[in-house]
């Protein structure tokens, strides 16, 4: 009877004893994902200053094309003609 007692005791150790090595790798390998991500990932605040930079050349663009319609309307207004 003590043996039976001591060999399930024993299974149950060497089974906590497994589960949490597993646990111990398993919250390992999380703490490398998470190095991994914080590395190779985009934050949020550095995809809106992207975006940001972004729109503000679109906005340059939009000006420059802007003022070549005026330029070329200017070029194509009636030119008065002088007579002497």
């Amino acid at each position: 009877m003590v043996y039976l007692v001591l060999a399930i005791a024993g299974a149950v150790g060497g089974a906590y004893w497994r589960f949490s090595s597993l646990v111990a790798s398993v919250k390992d390998e999380l703490s490398q994902h998470k190095l991994h991500c914080s590395e190779v990932f985009a934050t949020k605040a550095g995809i809106e200053s992207q975006t940001m930079q972004i729109m503000k050349a679109i906005e340059g663009v939009a000006a420059r094309i802007d003022s070549l319609n005026d330029r070329l309307d200017r070029l194509y207004e009636a030119k008065p003609t002088r007579r002497t």
